[in-house]
């Protein structure tokens, strides 16, 4: 399971770099526009997958597990909503999308398949609470940011952007 996960986070590392790559030659009037999309622009869906993230990585830090390898996102403060603006500077969005990129492939590649057994027990945003299988959640963390990369890269298709390959394939041996 281990290795499953080692491949999604090289590969969520590259697909967002390559988001960035994308969308480091728009304006940032551009990057702001209001375009109809659930976070509205491309800055707000780059700063919502970057919200859920740090949400998730500090659920993750609760864990025995990951409690020392994940002591660096204890120093990044909690989003207040999920559509929270952390930056709404293009260059310090993707300085901080690059650093948690870093720590979530430090994490993973301290992990193993017996770490990732249990369960894990957290509090959604509204307060309620669930424990549910570790390595359910670790998925859930990568489809996240599958789920909304995809709305952003068809943002920037409506631009007349072609953001190129994002299978996963390209990763595999």
């Amino acid at each position: 399971m281990i290795k499953e996960y080692k491949l999604l986070s090289e590969y969520n590392q590259l697909m967002n770099q390559r988001l960035y790559d994308s969308c480091s030659v728009l304006s940032d009037d551009t990057l702001h526009k209001d375009q109809g999309a659930f976070f509205k622009s491309i800055i707000g869906t780059l700063n919502h997958i970057l919200v859920g993230d740090i949400i998730w990585l500090k659920r993750f830090s609760a864990h025995p597990t990951s409690k020392k390898v994940l002591s660096d996102i204890a120093t990044i403060e909690k989003p207040k909503s999920l559509d929270s603006m952390l930056h709404t500077d293009f260059d310090k969005l993707r300085n901080e999308r690059e650093n948690v990129d870093k720590i979530i492939t430090q994490w993973i590649e301290s992990l193993s398949d017996k770490d990732i057994e249990g369960s894990l027990s957290y509090q959604n945003m509204a307060g309620q609470c669930f424990t549910k299988p570790y390595s359910s959640l670790i998925n859930h963390l990568f489809l996240h940011q599958v789920h909304h990369r995809g709305q952003a890269t068809t943002l920037l298709s409506q631009l007349g952007i072609d953001f190129g390959d994002t299978d996963l394939i390209e990763l595999i041996d």
